[in-house]
């Protein structure tokens, strides 16, 4: 039987080429190297959605059998179940600021229709009062330009990599010794 899952390929020299090494954690806990997380993203964004994901990772045979590349696996998957959590917290905070922002804009806009009927009663059908009034109104509808976006487009990036990273979190990783 074939294996369904949409593979990402890794050629290395060692284990230690995919991590950050600035980072002080132990081995599990390690963040990757921006630049191997960049290539995994990028390529795992590539792959079909709807497949499971595998992630073989060559290496020498020498250091394919220590226990850093035994546990590689482990360290891949902690590392994007975090980069996911990272993402349900941004998308957390935005849709606070988002609220915030639709509450202060409708706020902006109730003001600006009630200062716009009062001009337009106190000073009638002159052209003036129309300019000031119309002005009005587009400052209110401006005010709540931002959480419009918000509500409407910034999130749907946010979704998209948090399901990525939840994808690449429940990656099986294969370690394979090269010849």
């Amino acid at each position: 039987m074939q294996d369904a899952s949409a593979k990402i390929e890794i050629r290395v020299e060692r284990i230690a080429q995919l991590l950050n090494m600035l980072d002080p954690y132990p081995f599990q806990e390690r963040d990757l190297d921006p630049q191997a997380e960049a290539f995994i993203v990028e390529w795992a964004g590539d792959l079909p959605a709807k497949q499971p994901l595998a992630i073989v990772l060559h290496l020498p045979a020498e250091e394919a059998g220590t226990d850093a590349a035994r546990a590689f696996g482990q360290t891949l998957n902690h590392f994007f179940r975090a980069r996911a959590e990272e993402k349900s917290r941004e998308l957390k905070e935005l849709f606070r600021m988002g609220r915030i922002a639709l509450a202060i804009g409708l706020a902006v806009l109730a003001a600006c229709i009630l200062l716009s009927e009062l001009i337009s009663g106190r000073l009638g059908d002159r052209p003036f009062a129309h300019f000031v009034s119309e002005s009005l109104i587009i400052l209110g509808w401006v005010a709540n330009w931002r959480p419009i976006e918000i509500f409407l487009y910034d999130w749907w990036p946010l979704v998209r990599d948090r399901r990525l990273y939840r994808r690449l979190a429940q990656a099986r990783v294969e370690i394979r010794a090269a010849s």
